[in-house]
């Protein structure tokens, strides 16, 4: 019945997608008037628009004129123009909802509509791109348009300096990768000065690649962390000891992704720990006293048994190297937190770094959700627009092609073994080979790639392979996948935001050209390349385009829509079909017993096939239910993400509202008075009896807090209850405050407040996120006492933020207290080299493909410490700058004979 009303009056996309052609119409009846005009009267639209603007009017009344001129603009600058359903898809991005537009439909085009439509409110329009490639190209490509109608373009990619990035970021239209935006997000949050941030309030932001960006990597945080003080030794050891295991000794869960000892495996290793002197003779590896250990262990055995090299990680330089599950990419520079990368790095026998602690960090769920207006583009985000609405309020409209599509969709074909697999696979290749026909062959691994390249060796088949290991020319190869004979192999959309052109990418082509050859000599090689593509192409089209043959079933059916999707571009035939086997992982884990049983009633027969529409339903849901598995994990993620992240914006409000304050006095007031009260509440009871008063403690404190000498006779000589004492101890506070002001001048006083200030809110924060790492691991734990863990975690993380706030003041106000300034060699740049130290550090986002296997636990990742350690007979006593890093109990290397808790580091 809903399929014959849909044929009748169409599904809500289609009704939406109608609306739209209407407001097209509107669009095109500007065209004519605009062809008209000169390149100089066209660029002075957008003056006129501002002021329009300014005038009061809004980006809806001049959307239609704005997406025309973009339109002849695009014509002029880039010779491309704009087809009637990319105009749809801008004004769905202006709506701030998501366009799923087919591969190779133009959504880079699409794109410049609403950037620079949002961009004329003068608050800045991001394009927010997956990799530093697709960033520098669009924003190089795309930014003829914009510069030609007047507007600036900058774009954010690693290694740039904090100048530059600010200058990107104030340009009208912004590129930048989602890692650089929310890292630079984290950094500007760590500086001292306003001047030294780089970003300014967010407007608007289109996602490129929606799905990957709000979903695959939604459940990650961008971390930056510093180095905790831990020894990797007993990774080694641990390493040598899970060695001697054999199968018996360990049980391992697949679909939850998790390996434990049997009770064998505890004998045996316990008997292993006191052999090695680890634990003593005779007790239990679950005594107490042992309890680390277990941890060490179960990372050990992860590492071992669930982690696969080549798979989820490769060795690179002697070092391990996280694989990206949804892409193949190589994630340089991010580290496995919790001791499983130190585990890992033990178990391929390559040196172990440390562990590391967070120092701040925002998922990309709530950094995205700080945007006033949101939208995206992908071509495949309709499987999970569900979540896209329930998590960021998205809608999704899906575009039709500019062309029918014309590619064959043929169902997935069922095999026994792997081994027939590969066979008819195989087979299958080579005869596209023989016709000329391109082959693209899709991968869910580095190790099923190689094994595949090997067997097209053997059979003589030239061909390219892309995986995280040869990723240098990753765009050139992607994008030549589609001339007359080529095969190539890819792991998980390697490439993503470069077409697959039949006949191959002139563009890509060209680039190779010689920088030795003259102008003329250089356009004539150009045309000749070009006819050359288009002769090709012909010949690719009489075989039937490109053939997409996908290896195995991946847990997301976006994933598998993403390989269809290369071909059949635009219009172009195309065929594709999966291959699959009752051995692979989907098929195993989720799916084995009820199709096998189905199959069997079939008669699967050695070295045969089943084509049946069946397998590919049953899979899908099997697909689907991964799908609604995983998308609870991300809900519930938020759920607790959202608790930090409410904690954040408070912190960080706070933060902005110190730096911008040109006179801290007020909150040190506010802070004294609160210490004062809490202080004297302390050791006086309100309304308790004088002979319960524990005054010797009292003074005690107040001397060892505020640095006041408060004797016993004067606080028992006090008439009055315990309010009269907090009122004279703030007035005793105040007084020593105004003293430094006086000593120190008001200005020195002040900057240096004000950088105590934001040195002690950054420390009591990391230790305050430290503490809810440590909270969100245990707290699933609370479920067997048939408590709510979220209700849990919110109460106890809400206690731990209210003691991080009495520990801020009382640490401040400490610090202003026991403040001493050189005033002869005071350096009046502390912020700013404090800013530069930030600029140092490394920065890092965890791995999506993690986070499946240890939902909610924080990968932090390799950075360079702010201080290292230095030889004591190095350091120089009166240069603190050669100190390096100093233990808190240690004596101080001033050789005042104070540790250096009570002398130097009381200061820093």
């Amino acid at each position: 019945m809903f399929s014959f009303l849909t044929k009748i009056f169409g599904t809500a996309n289609d009704r939406i997608i109608k609306k739209f052609h209407k407001e097209v119409q509107k669009i095109n009846q500007l065209e004519e008037a605009l062809q008209n005009l000169t390149d100089e009267e066209l660029r002075d639209k957008t003056k006129q628009f501002k002021q329009k603007l300014s005038d009061g009017q809004t980006l809806d009344d001049i959307t239609y004129e704005a997406f025309a001129v973009v339109r002849e603009a695009a014509k002029r600058s880039i010779g491309q123009r704009h087809y009637e359903v990319q105009l749809i898809g801008g004004l769905i991005l202006h709506r701030g909802m998501i366009t799923e537009m087919r591969t190779g439909e133009g959504k880079t085009l699409v794109s410049t509509l609403a950037l620079y439509l949002n961009a004329l409110s003068g608050k800045g329009a991001h394009l927010v791109t997956v990799n530093d490639y697709l960033a520098k190209r669009d924003s190089e490509w795309m930014g003829q348009v914009f510069r030609f109608l007047g507007m600036s373009v900058g774009c954010v990619i690693g290694q740039m300096s904090d100048t530059d990035r600010k200058e990107a970021y104030n340009c009208d239209i912004t590129y930048a990768t989602n890692n650089e935006m929310g890292f630079d997000y984290l950094r500007d949050n760590m500086k001292f000065t306003q001047e030294s941030r780089v970003q300014r309030p967010f407007s608007f932001a289109v996602i490129d690649e929606v799905d990957s960006i709000l979903i695959d990597e939604a459940r990650t945080p961008l971390i930056i962390s510093g180095p905790v003080d831990t020894s990797t030794d007993l990774h080694g050891k641990i390493n040598k000891l899970i060695l001697n295991l054999d199968k018996g000794d360990y049980e391992i869960d697949e679909k939850a992704k998790s390996v434990t000892l049997t009770e064998d495996g505890i004998n045996k290793m316990e008997l292993m720990l006191a052999e090695y002197s680890l634990i003593a003779q005779h007790s239990s590896l679950y005594d107490f006293d042992n309890l680390n250990l277990v941890h060490y262990i179960n990372q050990s055995l992860r590492a071992h048994f669930i982690f696969a090299k080549d798979v989820d990680y490769l060795i690179q330089d002697k070092k391990v190297l996280i694989i990206d599950e949804f892409t193949g990419r190589v994630m340089d520079g991010r580290r496995y937190s919790d001791g499983l990368h130190q585990a890992l790095e033990a178990k391929e026998n390559v040196p172990i770094q440390n562990e590391n602690q967070t120092l701040a960090s925002v998922t990309f769920q709530n950094y995205f959700r700080m945007y006033p207006k949101l939208s995206g583009m992908t071509g495949t985000a309709m499987t999970e627009a569900g979540e896209l609405k329930d998590i960021y309020n998205l809608d999704v409209v899906s575009v039709p092609t500019h062309n029918k599509i014309t590619r064959i969709d043929y169902d997935d074909v069922m095999y026994g073994t792997k081994a027939e697999k590969y066979a008819a696979l195989i087979d299958l290749i080579k005869d596209c080979y023989e016709r000329g026909q391109p082959v693209l062959v899709g991968t869910i691994s580095i190790e099923k790639s190689e094994e595949i390249s090997k067997e097209l060796t053997r059979s003589k088949i030239q061909h390219n392979v892309l995986n995280a290991k040869m990723h240098e020319r990753e765009a050139y190869v992607i994008a030549q996948a589609g001339r007359f004979k080529a095969v190539t192999i890819a792991t998980n959309m390697a490439g993503r935001g470069t077409d697959i052109m039949l006949g191959g990418n002139p563009e890509m082509i060209t680039e190779d050209l010689s920088k030795s050859l003259n102008e003329i000599q250089k356009n004539l090689e150009i045309e000749r390349i070009k006819q050359e593509v288009r002769a090709e192409k012909e010949k690719v089209l009489a075989t039937g385009g490109l053939y997409v043959i996908g290896t195995e079933r991946h847990e997301s059916r976006r994933i598998d829509n993403q390989l269809r999707g290369r071909s059949g571009r635009q219009g172009d035939p195309g065929q594709t079909k999966f291959f699959l086997s009752l051995e692979d992982d989907l098929m195993r884990i989720f799916a084995s017993d009820r199709i096998s049983g189905v199959l069997r009633t079939l008669g699967l027969k050695n070295g045969e096939a089943i084509y049946h529409p069946m397998i590919s339903r049953s899979l899908e849901k099997a697909q689907q239910k991964v799908e609604a598995h995983n998308y609870e994990i991300r809900k519930n993620l938020l759920k607790f993400d959202d608790v930090m992240n409410d904690q954040r914006k408070i912190v960080y409000e706070q933060r902005n509202e110190i730096i911008a304050s040109d006179d801290v006095s007020a909150f040190v007031t506010n802070m004294s008075d609160h210490l004062c009260s809490n202080i004297v509440q302390k050791y006086i009871t309100p309304n308790s009896l004088r002979e319960d008063w524990q005054i010797d403690e009292l003074s005690a404190e107040i001397h060892r807090t505020l640095a006041i000498e408060f004797p016993i006779e004067e606080l028992s000589a006090i008439e009055g209850a315990e309010e009269e004492i907090s009122a004279i101890l703030c007035a005793k506070v105040k007084d020593l405050y105004e003293k430094k002001l006086s000593d120190y001048g008001q200005d020195l006083m002040n900057s240096a407040s004000k950088y105590l200030l934001l040195t002690t809110l950054d420390q009591v924060w990391k230790e305050h996120l430290h503490n809810l790492d440590y909270l969100r691991q245990g707290i699933s734990l609370r479920a067997y006492g048939q408590k709510d863990p979220l209700n849990e975690y919110k109460r106890e993380a809400f206690g731990l933020f209210e003691g991080m706030l009495d520990y801020l003041r009382e640490l401040f106000i400490q610090r202003i207290c026991y403040l001493h300034i050189d005033t002869e060699h005071v350096n009046r740049q502390a912020m700013a080299l404090a800013n530069k130290e930030l600029q140092k550090m490394q920065t890092s986002r965890s791995d999506p493909a993690f986070e499946k296997y240890n939902s909610g636990s924080s990968i932090d990742a390799k950075v360079q410490p702010f201080k290292s350690y230095i030889d004591p007979n190095d350091r120089d006593p009166k240069d603190s700058e050669t100190w390096g890093k100093i233990s808190r109990n240690d004596l101080c290397p001033c050789e005042s004979g104070k540790k250096y808790k009570h002398c130097h580091g009381m200061e820093a």
